[in-house]
């Protein structure tokens, strides 16, 4: 049985850049955020329940609305604990599925809510990726075209980092200080050495 792992961390910390040097070892990598999108444009029963539960505007000939979508649940976390509860679901399945056509010896699940969507109780393990918040703050500035206000409002809204490092198996660090590859390389043959001598499906 496939070894599973996570990978985790707050918005800007670099989780797709270290999925990446997995990638290129030659480990296949489930990214939850495009799951997620695939899923509700084409799983229909998840659609179903997001037009109940959000309206018909929800979708435009077929095709998720996600301009629409966005307005209604970036301030109402009510909405967005609803929305997650329908969505989170479904990625999980997905998930599951997805592993279990997996060869090689473990399989990465890239995502940021992995402990707020239940996901790790699916892991064997999960790296954390760290990276301080004026960093963090700074990358997705320069990736969203956001302003400073905007990027700290949406990481108010995510779990404390510190605390979401400390509930990981593993934590690999991103700070621009630190080569990122050779932290990736020695979890990849541990991975592999446990796939080998020590784990037990």
């Amino acid at each position: 049985m496939i070894l599973k792992v996570g990978i985790t961390g707050g918005m800007g910390s670099g989780k797709s850049t270290v999925s990446k040097v997995f990638e290129v070892l030659g480990i296949p990598i489930y990214y939850a955020d495009d799951a997620a999108k695939r899923l509700m444009n084409e799983d229909e029963q998840l659609k179903v329940q997001l037009r109940k539960l959000f309206g018909d505007e929800t979708y435009i000939d077929g095709a998720l609305n996600r301009k629409y979508l966005s307005s209604l649940v970036f301030n109402d976390a009510e909405k967005l604990a609803l929305l997650n509860s329908i969505v989170h679901p479904a990625t999980l399945r997905d998930t599951g599925q997805w592993m279990l056509q997996q060869k090689a010896p473990y399989a990465i699940k890239e995502a940021a809510l992995i402990f707020e969507s239940g996901a790790h109780q699916q892991l064997d393990y999960v790296i954390g990726v760290y990276a301080p918040a004026t960093l963090r703050i700074q990358r997705v500035m320069k990736r969203d075209q956001i302003s400073r206000e905007e990027v700290k409002l949406r990481m108010e809204k995510q779990i404390d980092e510190g605390i979401k490092m400390r509930l990981c198996d593993y934590v690999v660090t991103n700070d621009e200080q630190q080569l990122v590859i050779p932290q990736v390389l020695k979890l990849h043959e541990a991975f592999m050495a446990m796939r080998r001598n020590t784990f037990v499906p």
